[in-house]
């Protein structure tokens, strides 16, 4: 955006804003934040404790029941793995020739970009999903329908319940192409009808088959042909990050102001099977 000389133009009173994506994956609704805790640096680590199941028995009137049972404790460690910056300039030129708050929007774009970053990587964890929670595979995609995406979003909902998970809070992410074979099919509950007139989270677009559906242009694909498409409940994975280190400063060799900032961030699949993935080709 530099200018080499000063152009006498009369400039727009508002800026032109980029058009960008919906961040989905990081949301409450989506995945939880629950370990967050305090974030210093990269390669710290959140340690997540599980506690085994517990038994029944029988009781039996006047007689001693057994020994207590001792409690099977795992723990999974979550890794701040990620550190990811922006770093730019605006010249004075620039500034002094423009009425709005040019730092205002570029902060504003930044702070996008990093969150855009993140989600695409959190929609990649589809990786971590039990391997039995999978319909079709990059070999053997399958290709839905006007007539059968419902029927598979069914389908993941039976995996998720032979898996235990719990039924309330469960959500299913779809890539635009197969929101639109979604609204050609009369049972899915469009948000914002009177059925479903609430306020919604970023991308929630209605309910299918007990599950709320999202859309996100950051569905992890396979050369844009191949999508994970994910649904499960939230407690199946974590995600943890903080935005550290932002710094205004001037460049030394340049007339400018300049920031930089540093997101730091981490994310695991804790309950792998209550997870579920359909590979879903185009075509």
């Amino acid at each position: 955006m530099s200018l080499s000389n000063f152009i006498p133009e009369v400039w727009a009173a508002r800026l032109l804003h980029n058009l960008h994506k919906t961040q989905v994956f990081g949301q409450p609704g989506v995945m939880n934040r629950d370990y967050e805790g305090d974030i210093r640096g990269r390669g710290d680590t959140v340690r997540i404790h599980a506690i085994g199941p517990v038994s029944v028995a029988d009781y039996t009137r006047d007689t001693d029941i057994a020994a207590p049972q001792t409690l099977t404790d795992a723990e999974t460690t979550l890794v701040i793995d990620r550190a990811r910056y922006v770093n730019f300039q605006i010249d004075d030129v620039d500034r002094a020739q423009q009425a709005p708050k040019v730092m205002d929007s570029a902060m504003r774009e930044s702070a996008y970009a990093l969150a855009d970053d993140a989600d695409q990587y959190l929609a990649g964890l589809h990786t971590q999903i039990a391997a039995g929670n999978f319909i079709g595979s990059d070999a053997d995609a399958e290709v839905p329908t006007a007539q059968t995406l419902y029927e598979f979003i069914v389908d993941l909902g039976v995996l998720l319940d032979e898996a235990d998970a719990p039924r309330s809070g469960r959500f299913c992410v779809l890539p635009p192409w197969c929101y639109g074979l979604l609204l050609k099919d009369d049972r899915f509950v469009k948000a914002g009808t009177v059925t479903s007139d609430r306020v919604l989270r970023n991308g929630e677009v209605g309910q299918a088959a007990g599950m709320t559906i999202y859309v996100s242009n950051n569905v992890a694909n396979t050369g844009g042909a191949l999508y994970k498409i994910v649904a499960g409940v939230p407690d199946a994975w974590t995600f943890a990050q903080q935005v550290r280190d932002v710094e205004a400063y001037r460049p030394p060799l340049r007339f400018a102001d300049a920031v930089k900032a540093l997101h730091l961030y981490g994310a695991k699949v804790t309950r792998p099977s209550a997870l579920a993935c359909l590979v879903a080709s185009k075509s």
